[in-house]
């Protein structure tokens, strides 16, 4: 009898000021199937350090907070470390000379995969970025020259992760 290891499939949340934006990743990562969400920088908490329940982020997770585990880790460099020591292949979600269209990152990829997401207003940190394996950028066509987080990590998983 064989055993088939399944795919973990994690997503960083590093340095998001947005509750909103925490609580609508959290849903599309329990939609797709997330193992786990990884909680960093200033990013918050669905449980405050009080350990109460942030009511903000469950208004937009509706319950997601609960079914995806997560965690708050304090080094995200030991925790990428780590990662790919579990041969996890580490794609950021940016824009850099050194991205490539989100459509062709899947090509790349089997196993495990853990996307990083970055503030809002300042992406990903270079020295994030510079751990990755893989920087994955979705064309923009319009004036604006990025997508709100949230909304750019649906596209991201979907598309990865969809089949």
């Amino acid at each position: 009898m064989s055993i088939t290891n399944k795919i973990q499939k994690n997503i960083i949340l590093h340095n998001i000021r947005s509750v909103l934006n925490v609580g609508a990743i959290f849903r599309t990562a329990d939609a797709i199937g997330i193992d786990k969400v990884y909680i960093s920088g200033h990013t918050p908490a669905p449980i405050d350090r009080f350990g109460r329940e942030r009511n903000d982020i469950k208004k937009t997770a509706l319950g997601a907070e609960k079914s995806v585990e997560w965690e708050e880790i304090e080094d995200i460099y030991k925790l990428i470390d780590k990662l790919k020591k579990e041969e996890h292949k580490i794609i950021a979600l940016e824009q850099s000379e050194k991205s490539i269209d989100y459509k062709e990152v899947k090509k790349h990829i089997s196993g495990n995969v853990t996307i990083i997401l970055g503030s809002e207003t300042k992406g990903v940190d270079q020295k994030v970025l510079d751990q990755s394996d893989f920087i994955a950028e979705i064309p923009m066509m319009g004036e604006k020259e990025s997508l709100n987080v949230s909304v750019a990590t649906g596209i991201l998983l979907y598309s990865l992760f969809d089949n």
